[in-house]
């Protein structure tokens, strides 16, 4: 079988093959179905696996210790083999799973029988392998109703849980979380289902906004003076009952933040690791009651308790790890405990190691990610757009240099007034074909523009060995088709939004690029060339931490017959634009969207679109029909790091950061970027450099626009991505 396991010397992380383990009396052999990796305790080995000696032995002083002790007591020599010995040795990883019972040991007939759905705890049982042999206390059946995926949790929701029940929380208390991590969210949610009000804590912006989702009241970075604020208004300036630290790291900024906004005899509970350099006056002076969790509850580390099996009488101690873990499994079957929000990804086991890199590199951020195994049922689960992006040589340099020659397959009204007047002027670019379905309207185009040609035929313009590049400019439901056999034919392609209707046409774009080779694709993506959006941004700085993105685009409604509205054979209305502000926003923020929510009134004109970054950013994104007509069709904020850039529509813009700016007078028109798109398009046609989006960007793009239609079928959100 295969386990997840490392080498604390080296740092190195892999998945071995060893022995399955034996049915001992006392437990039962599971098969894992699912298992979690705890982005917060498991992580932190992986880190300082990768440290120098020297580090490693600055972040655990208490080894250290040991270390000194044993020095004293055997020797250098002897203490130097033992600690290199157990160093170079391979530990296993893992401590919260869910699996299928496959055998039953002796002294346990009549409890658990083979077949049955259990969840398991402890990092000496429930591992990152396959199989593990788990002894009757630390596992639990599942009941009905509960997914796999989700009772794979239970471990962390039992360390949670304990947590909770030392605060002692009452109905009507306001308690304090520090840290929104994995645990954090859990003990916000509990907190929650226990009718206390909730303010969280927390650097990421991302973690803050969901733990509002969860249920906290408010949530916001633990230095802005917004949790203060917020907890003055709730407790009528007395401070809060409880104080649930969740923290790691080595600062004592959540200890002093504590003993700041607990209110007299308050209680502050430790559950996670930090720093706990107590500030004696302020603790003395509000005689704060400190007190510590201990994992998943009575019976962590006796041996007696766990792994002989010896229950502590319920009349005497009343919540046991067992009855814990037991306990947030029926919560979450009651519907009082959603862990699903939390799960960030599900990684095939296979990939364990390179998942554990990832995580370790920051390139997969993650609140909780999940090890799906070998047989374990592929059930249901939120939707998922993908699409794998083919592998390309570097960029190919243009069959021509200085000068373009196009074809533009379509002249509609978009084309003629937003395009081609820019195209014309140009000495660099050469209007070589102009083809559309009616004679009349091509030869109108070739009059206006001053076309070589025009004509009906698509295969005449992509045949042509002296055409460059390939306008598309037609009606929404030719996109995919046209484009691919552009590519095909070795043009450069400029593509007017969407690049596809459907992931299937998508996978036929893609499909065409592996063929032939040919990645020089462009997407009518145009507001990310904007000159104020861009001055703009560029005013707003370098993003640091998670941004928070509001999106509001007051489209109107469309006139009667408008061939918008043909959903059926042209797609939604937001399909066919809602491309724009995905791509504003993901250029905004750097990154690509790897998950999509989406919510519409009942006529489903209206959307509410939330985007979710990798970095922890997110977007809110209003599209509207039933709005003003003279209200600007697009507004947009965005914050972070304590700055804020507002956007009015292409006209004015601020950002409010310690000098306020603010652009000059509204200018004449609105320049919404297709000049500036178009310059980009050309230099790289007659270059041969690269295209001005990425390949990987419009794919992203692309999925997270069919997304939206995914999400509003299902009720769930949508993970996207656009694999290399």
């Amino acid at each position: 079988m295969k386990q997840v396991v490392q080498n604390y010397k080296s740092g190195e992380l892999a998945l071995l093959d060893v022995e399955a383990p034996a049915c001992k009396p006392g437990g039962v052999l599971v098969r894992t179905a699912y298992s979690l990796i705890s982005t917060g305790t498991e992580m932190m080995k992986v880190s300082e696996a990768s440290m120098s000696m020297l580090g490693k032995a600055r972040s655990r002083p208490d080894q250290v210790a040991k270390v000194v002790q044993s020095v004293a007591a055997n020797g250098v020599g002897p203490t130097y083999r033992k600690v290199m010995n157990r160093l170079d040795s391979y530990t296993p990883l893992g401590y919260s799973l869910c699996g299928v019972v496959e055998e039953v040991g002796t002294g346990l007939a009549g409890t658990v029988e083979v077949g049955d759905l259990v969840a398991c705890a402890g990092n000496e049982h429930a591992l990152h392998s396959e199989l593990n042999w788990v002894p009757k206390n630390l596992f639990t059946r599942v009941p009905a109703g509960v997914r796999p995926r989700h009772a794979a949790f239970g471990t962390v929701g039992a360390i949670a849980l304990q947590g909770v029940r030392r605060g002692e929380p009452q109905l009507g208390d306001t308690a304090l979380v520090i840290g929104l991590g994995l645990i954090g969210q859990l003990v916000v949610q509990l907190l929650v289902a226990s009718g206390v009000r909730v303010v969280g804590a927390d650097p990421d912006t991302g973690r803050c906004r969901l733990a509002e989702r969860l249920g906290a009241s408010v949530c916001g970075h633990p230095g802005s003076g917004e949790v203060a604020v917020a907890v003055g208004e709730l407790t009528g300036g007395h401070g809060v009952d409880q104080v649930y630290l969740v923290a790691g790291g080595g600062t004592n900024e959540p200890v002093e933040l504590a003993a700041k906004l607990a209110r007299d005899r308050g209680r502050v509970v430790d559950i996670g690791k930090c720093r706990l350099d107590l500030p004696w006056n302020a603790y003395y002076e509000k005689e704060l009651d400190v007190r510590f969790s201990r994992s998943y509850g009575p019976g962590r580390y006796d041996p007696e308790y766990e792994l002989d099996g010896r229950d502590y009488p319920i009349g005497y101690v009343r919540w046991t790890e067992r009855r814990n873990l037991a306990c947030f499994l029926d919560l979450i079957a009651r519907g009082r405990a959603d862990v699903e929000p939390l799960v960030s990804h599900v990684a095939d086991f296979a990939t364990a190691v390179e998942t554990y890199r990832r995580l370790d590199e920051g390139e997969l951020a993650a609140v909780a990610v999940l090890f799906r195994y070998p047989g374990a049922e592929h059930e249901p689960t939120e939707p998922e757009l993908s699409a794998a992006v083919p592998h390309r040589e570097p960029v190919r340099t243009s069959r021509r240099t200085g000068r373009m020659r196009t074809a533009f397959l379509g002249a509609g009204n978009y084309a003629s007034s937003m395009l081609l007047p820019h195209l014309a002027e140009r000495a660099d670019v050469e209007l070589r074909r102009v083809v559309t379905t009616s004679a009349l309207s091509a030869a109108n185009a070739k009059r206006k523009f001053g076309f070589a040609e025009a004509a009906t035929d698509v295969a005449t313009a992509l045949a042509d060995p002296d055409i460059d590049a390939v306008f598309v400019v037609t009606r929404h439901s030719s996109h995919a088709e046209l484009t691919r056999r552009a590519l095909l034919a070795g043009k450069a392609v400029f593509v007017e939004k969407p690049l596809a209707l459907t992931e299937a046409e998508l996978g036929k774009v893609l499909g065409a690029i592996e063929e032939s080779g040919n990645d020089r694709l462009q997407v009518g993506f145009n507001r990310r060339f904007a000159p104020l959006l861009r001055d703009s941004a560029g005013r707003f700085g370098r993003r640091i931490g998670p941004a928070s993105v509001r999106y509001l685009v007051n489209a109107g409604r469309l006139e009667h017959g408008s061939w918008y509205d043909r959903a059926a054979s042209e797609g939604t209305r937001f399909t066919g634009e809602g491309g724009h502000f995905i791509d504003t926003v993901s250029w905004l923020l750097g990154e690509d969207p790897v998950s999509v929510y989406a919510a519409a009134t009942p006529d489903q004109q209206d959307l509410q679109i939330l985007l979710r970054y990798p970095g922890g950013s997110t977007a809110t994104i209003s599209y509207t029909t039933s709005g003003a007509a003279g209200f600007p069709k697009e507004t947009l904020d965005v914050a972070a790091d304590g700055k804020v850039l507002a956007f009015d529509d292409f006209a004015r813009a601020s950002v409010y950061a310690r000098k306020r700016w603010t652009s000059s007078r509204i200018p004449q028109g609105r320049d919404k970027g297709q000049r500036a798109e178009l310059d980009a398009f050309v230099a790289a046609v007659t270059s041969g450099g690269p295209m001005p989006v990425p390949l990987e960007s419009l794919v992203a793009t692309t999925l997270a626009t069919l997304a939206v239609q995914t999400s509003l079928a299902t009720g769930a959100p949508v993970k996207i991505g656009a694999r290399p």
